[in-house]
């Protein structure tokens, strides 16, 4: 495993993180506790040291903090969230900070966590959504300053609007926000635009979500596939957009000369070559996903044609209508 720096933070993540939404029973159905704790024991016993979870994940928070508890001798750092108190995803423009994250409510949402947990501190706490009208207004900067005093976080993060990253553009120009969560995959290539030098230049991590868009660049989605009921995944792919997937990974696979199965690789690779970038953390609810995605993390960079292939395939989707 080959490890990063998580922006000016001080803290050296692995390349490869957890992101833990999917484990547990949460939104993600079939996916089961004992499980996700093999898979967290695998990831960890090959280099992965940073999780994210949080408050909104089902039982996610209190299987991870079992585990950390349980890893006596490894630095595992835990990443979590605060979900807006008007719950309210995503962030728009005419919402207040004091309705979504007064000071009162960050500190509860926390005090939750840490109780779910049985952890004494979170490593990262992210607000689960983020808007940059916010800045300067509200109480929540000055109580994420006595959070990080009284030893309950060690830095501030925030979770970028899905799809986007303008929403948060000034916020990482201002310099109190350590980390930033953000959408970026070969479909959309918007965070690279903006987003990711201006995170470079101020020296904010950057914490590289949905990486595989969801499963869409895995390659196992296709015009037939369904999902259990329930499942959130419904929502995402709804419509011809399985189909549109398949057609689209279909042309990458061509264009690349690679196999079908090796299209999750070079999307996990697509991200790792931006250097913005501090950690992936893809979604792993089995050790043999977790022995798939660790294994990437092994220095060999997309040549420039393949990234210039890559660059190719962003896809402008609506994804709230």
């Amino acid at each position: 495993m080959r490890y990063r720096e998580l922006g000016r933070s001080g803290l050296r993540v692995s390349e490869i993180g957890y992101g833990a939404w999917g484990i547990g029973e949460s939104s993600w159905v079939g996916a089961t506790e004992d499980e996700s704790v093999r898979a967290l024991n695998r990831a960890v016993d090959l280099g992965v040291n940073l999780i994210d979870t949080a408050r909104g994940y089902g039982e996610s928070e209190r299987i991870v903090g079992r585990f950390v508890r349980g890893r006596t001798g490894d630095e595992v750092l835990v990443a979590t969230k605060v979900p807006p108190k008007n719950r309210t995803w995503p962030a728009h423009d005419g919402v207040d900070p004091d309705d979504a994250f007064p000071g009162g409510h960050i500190r509860t949402s926390l005090e939750t966590s840490l109780r779910a947990s049985g952890l004494d501190h979170f490593d990262v706490l992210q607000f689960h959504v983020w808007n940059d009208v916010w800045i300067g207004r509200g109480d929540w900067l000055e109580t994420i300053a006595e959070l990080k005093q009284e030893g309950k976080i060690r830095l501030f993060g925030v979770s970028v609007n899905d799809h986007r990253p303008d929403t948060a553009l000034a916020l990482v120009r201002s310099g109190v926000v350590d980390s930033v969560q953000v959408i970026y995959n070969v479909f959309d290539q918007a965070p690279a635009d903006e987003f990711l030098p201006a995170c470079q230049e101020h020296g904010v991590g950057v914490i590289v979500r949905v990486a595989l868009d969801e499963g869409g660049l895995t390659g196992r989605i296709t015009a037939g596939t369904t999902f259990p009921e329930g499942d959130w995944r419904n929502r995402y792919f709804r419509g011809d957009r399985p189909a549109e997937v398949e057609r689209r990974v279909a042309a990458i696979v061509a264009e690349l000369g690679i196999a079908p199965d090796e299209i999750a690789e070079n999307a996990l690779r697509f991200v790792l070559s931006s250097p913005a970038v501090s950690t992936v953390i893809p979604g792993m609810r089995s050790v043999r996903n977790v022995e798939r995605n660790t294994a990437l993390s092994d220095g060999r960079a997309l040549t420039p044609d393949q990234l210039a292939v890559l660059a190719e395939h962003r896809w402008q989707r609506n994804f709230y209508s």
